[in-house]
C-alpha cells in the first residue's frame, strides 16, 4: 500500500464526513435534540469542544478503519467498496443507532439522521479510497 495515498484517503475522508455529519447530526432534526435535553451531557450554551473533539477523533479512527478495511479486502472497484460500505453500516452503526432509540429516550428522526450520516461517512470513504488506492 502506498501510505501517502492513505493518509491522504483519509484526511479527504474526514473533512469531507465532517461536513455531513454536521448536516445529519447537527442540523437536520436540530429541535428534536431539544425534546428530550435530560439525555443529553451538554445543556444548551454550555461548551462541546471537548465532546466534539471526540466525536471528531472517532470520525477519524473509522475513516481509517474503513479504507484499511477496503484495502485489506481488496474490495477497490466503486461496485466493491460501495457494498462493503452498506455492509459495514448494516452491520455497525445501524443497528447500535436503532437499538439507542429503542431503549434511550431519543427522538427517532435523530436515529435516522444519525444512520445516514455514519452512511454517508461509509459512502465518502468508499469513493475516495476507490479513487487513491
Amino acid at each position: 500500500m502506498n501510505w501517502a495515498h492513505y493518509a491522504l484517503a483519509v484526511l479527504l475522508s474526514v473533512v469531507a464526513s465532517s461536513f455531513t455529519d454536521w448536516l445529519f447530526m447537527g442540523v437536520l432534526f436540530h429541535d428534536k435534540y431539544l425534546a428530550t435535553p435530560e439525555i443529553w451531557r451538554g445543556r444548551p450554551g454550555q461548551p462541546e469542544g471537548s465532546r466534539i473533539f471526540i466525536s471528531t477523533l472517532l470520525g477519524v479512527v473509522s475513516c481509517a478503519a474503513f479504507i484499511y478495511l477496503c484495502w485489506l479486502t481488496n474490495m477497490l472497484t466503486a461496485k466493491a467498496a460501495l457494498t462493503l460500505a452498506i455492509i459495514v453500516w448494516l452491520a455497525g452503526p445501524l443497528p447500535l443507532i436503532r437499538t439507542n432509540i429503542a431503549w434511550i429516550r431519543m427522538h427517532p428522526l435523530l436515529g435516522l439522521s444519525h444512520s445516514l450520516g455514519w452512511l454517508a461517512r461509509f459512502v465518502i470513504s468508499a469513493v475516495i479510497a476507490v479513487w487513491l488506492l
